[in-house]
Parts: structure tokens; sequence; C-alpha cells
């Protein structure tokens, strides 16, 4: 059913949450994968040169970072490639998933409120505007309240 799974990854711990979902799913479909990272390229009023050493850092960083998580997949016996490109991350994860013709984008979300919830994060853009089926992992992480810093004792 699945032959090409896109995986957009920022470089957090969280988008890679879905890693171990998405391993299963291509050796169940035999897929193969392709891990996405998308640069936002919009770096305000930055000069040229500082735009392009940001970009040529942020090209690198990608690279290091997709071959390590692409090389830990492939171990796992699945078929992978990676891509990173600049933009903004929702409409270029859509775009490169309708140019490459893949049938499934898989990606974390933390599930939170707050400002994600007025804006808008990313998975929930992909979500609501991409034309093919999106697999959305939500990474529930349960964090205590630090008491001391919160709650202190007056």
């Amino acid at each position: 059913m699945f032959k090409k799974i896109l995986v957009p990854l920022d470089g957090s711990e969280l988008a890679a949450k879905i890693i171990p979902q998405v391993v299963d799913l291509a050796k169940t479909h035999l897929a193969e994968v392709t891990l996405l990272h998308v640069a936002y390229s919009e770096y305000g009023k930055a000069s040229s040169e500082m735009f392009a050493d940001a970009v040529a850092r942020e090209a690198q960083r990608c690279a290091i970072f997709l071959d390590q998580v692409a090389g830990d997949m492939q171990a796992q016996g699945v078929n992978v490639k990676v891509d990173c490109i600049d933009g903004s991350p929702a409409r270029e994860i859509i775009n490169y998933a309708n140019a490459n013709k893949m049938d499934l984008i898989a990606m974390a979300s933390h599930g939170r409120g707050g400002l994600a919830w007025l804006l808008g994060s990313v998975a929930e853009k992909v979500l609501n505007h991409a034309n093919i089926p999106v697999l959305i992992y939500r990474v529930l992480e349960a964090k205590l309240p630090d008491l001391q810093t919160e709650y202190p004792i007056p």
C-alpha cells in the first residue's frame, strides 16, 4: 500500500520519535523512506554573506544528522534516501511529497496547545493541506513541574 514514505525531520528528538513506527511500516510494506529536512530560509534582515553562511552551516548539519538517522534505519533493513532543502517547512514538505509521488507523509507532533494552537504547527498545516495520507504520531511526554520554581514557598 505505502511504497514511498516521506519523513520530515527538523533535527529535534521529538521529530525523530516517528522513526520506530516508520521502520515498522517500511518493513511491512517494503517501502522506500525519504528523510527530508527543510531549512527555514527566511532570516529577516541578514546580509547576503550572513545568509549564505547560515545556509551552508544548516546544510552541513542536515547532511550529518540525516545520514546518521538513515544509517541507523538501513542497519534495520530499510531502504532510505535523504534530502535537505530550503523554504517554508509545511509548504516544502507538501510540494516535495507531490513532486516525488510519495504515498504517505509520516511525522511526529507534540500535540500541545498554547501558541501552536493559535498559529498552527507544521504538522497541522501538512495534515490540513496535503493531498496524500498523513500519519501524525502524537508524542505525549509527561513533564513533572519543578515545584521549587513553579510553586515557590512565600
